[in-house]
């Protein structure tokens, strides 16, 4: 899925590398994804992208993600696209159920045998009393 038609841009200066040109040209990029007016979305998908992604969401509803990896602010767009689609990919994967498996047998004799070698050491700890 490629949001890159609703994204919203904004720039901003970037505090990485560029020498003197950080102060002067505006290459870190602020990319804004309407979630609610999305085309792409259903509605099942838009609840899913909130519950997972919330830290991510602002109080407009919008997706956010910073990028200023680069040195130019088409680089630094072009990452920001990637960071939403991967972000908004990820939320909307399926987690695979989990199947509850038995334990062997062999695994169960072992701990019983660690439960009989742990007891019989506690046990050795105690000091033996003459019958009273």
């Amino acid at each position: 899925m490629n949001v890159s038609g609703e994204i919203i841009f904004k720039t901003m200066r970037s505090g990485g590398k560029g020498g003197q040109n950080v102060n002067k040209v505006e290459t870190a990029v602020l990319a804004s994804f309407p979630i609610d007016p999305s085309a792409l979305l259903t509605d099942e998908q838009k609840a899913t992208i909130y519950n997972k992604l919330s830290s991510y969401i602002n109080a407009k509803g919008h997706l956010q993600v910073k990028s200023q990896a680069y040195r130019t602010q088409l680089e630094n767009k072009n990452d920001a696209v990637r960071k939403i689609n991967a972000l908004i990919e990820k939320s909307l994967q399926k987690k695979k159920a989990r199947i509850a498996t038995k334990a062997t047998k062999a695994s169960v004799e072992k701990r019983i045998e660690l439960k009989k070698r742990n007891s019989k050491i506690k046990e050795s700890r105690k000091k033996l009393r003459v019958n009273e």
